[in-house]
């Protein structure tokens, strides 16, 4: 498994990872999103976004599911899986359009539709740690999921 390990000390330096990774993003990558509340899922989707020069104001699309952004470079794919109760419900949104499609996939709460991630995902995992600071963040980014 391929991993990597990326601590940030920050809000601007979550952010700035997720720049990188829009900068470099290629059509079609599907990455994974997980974290607890609060833990700067959408800091790190912000950065992403601003990385593939997506124009729009980012927010979690909690209650929509799915966001399409097309202003940027490649198409961006914002989905916030939290309230589906069952992985059939992404069925009705026609998520394989966007998982195969030729932009770039966020999916925040990856973990409970983990087996409709296609196989190249990759995982990214945000994760706190208080004796390290309030802003501290430990990020894995792996091809399997780190849970």
């Amino acid at each position: 498994m391929n991993k990597t390990v990326i601590e940030t000390k920050s809000e601007k330096e979550t952010f700035e990872l997720g720049f990188s990774i829009g900068k470099e993003a290629e059509p079609g990558e599907v990455y994974a999103l997980s974290g607890d509340l609060g833990v700067g899922k959408t800091v790190f989707t912000k950065g992403v976004a601003a990385g593939l020069e997506v124009k729009e104001q980012v927010n979690s699309p909690t209650f929509t599911i799915v966001q399409v952004y097309e202003s940027g470079r490649l198409p961006f794919y914002h989905f916030d899986v939290y309230r589906i109760g069952d992985p059939e419900e992404m069925d009705e949104i026609g998520y394989e359009d966007y998982f195969y499609g030729e932009g770039l996939c966020l999916v925040e709460w990856a973990d409970l539709i983990e087996e409709l991630m296609p196989e190249n995902t990759k995982w990214v995992t945000i994760e706190k740690d208080l004796e390290k600071g309030f802003d501290y963040r430990k990020i894995v980014i792996s091809r399997k999921s780190c849970l």
